[in-house]
């Protein structure tokens, strides 16, 4: 007797667990939302980096020569002992190294080795801080995009294995939209990971340059306050 190949019929169709099509319509529905899911990912990426950016343009000088004109007038009236002068000079500036001179000038009574650790630690609490915050919400999104990536093509893979397991006549173009929804989320998680990648490694540079700049900057206006050697 030969045996022929099995094929559904109307009557054995209802041998497949309702909950197997429920599920695979759940990994259908989830898998278009990894879209939704994505570009959510990527603007919040996108918006830590505007914030950085905006950050860094306020906090730093824009050329080297408007920073050490600045220093150099400074130090001029610190070393006249016109007080007066030097904090109009760094009041309603909002840079960094002008508000971390008039926290100088503000604590000047401090002995020199205090003054310096409460210099530091403003530094570090009310600038740097800020950024790196920020910084490490730019690497949490270059991590979860190919993830989310990934959780979109398994998705797609199980919808698409899913519609084929279910004994329906399928046509390809079906199962091409399911495979189409993995490939399209993996390229998006990439898409998000690779450019991000680039920009959080500029942004980290120019944060190292700020603080560079800052510690010299300010090692220069603390020589004004330190005690001469007897």
């Amino acid at each position: 007797m030969a045996l022929g190949r099995w094929s559904p019929t109307p009557d054995s169709r209802h041998l497949i667990p309702d909950s197997a099509m429920n599920v695979n319509q759940l990994a259908n529905y989830l898998g278009n939302a990894c879209y939704g899911f994505l570009a959510i990912n990527f603007l919040f990426g996108l918006f830590c980096v505007i914030l950085i950016w905006r950050r860094l343009f306020e906090l730093r000088f824009r050329r080297q020569q408007a920073e050490a004109e600045f220093i150099g007038q400074l130090q001029e009236y610190l070393k006249a002992g016109d007080i007066d002068s030097a904090t109009k000079l760094c009041d309603f500036d909002y840079r960094a190294l002008p508000r971390l001179s008039l926290l100088i000038i503000a604590n000047r009574d401090l002995p020199y080795d205090q003054l310096r650790h409460v210099v530091a630690e403003s530094m570090q609490r009310d600038i740097l801080a800020d950024l790196e915050y920020r910084l490490s919400w730019i690497v949490t999104v270059i991590k979860n995009g190919p993830l989310l990536g990934l959780f979109g093509t398994v998705l797609g893979m199980m919808a698409a294995f899913g519609r084929i397991g279910s004994g329906e006549k399928v046509q390809p173009a079906q199962i091409a939209d399911e495979i189409s929804v993995a490939l399209i989320c993996t390229a998006m998680g990439l898409g998000t990971a690779i450019p991000l990648g680039y920009i959080l490694s500029a942004l980290s540079i120019r944060v190292r340059l700020l603080q560079e700049a800052l510690g010299n900057g300010l090692t220069r206006v603390l020589e004004s306050f330190r005690p001469e050697e007897s």
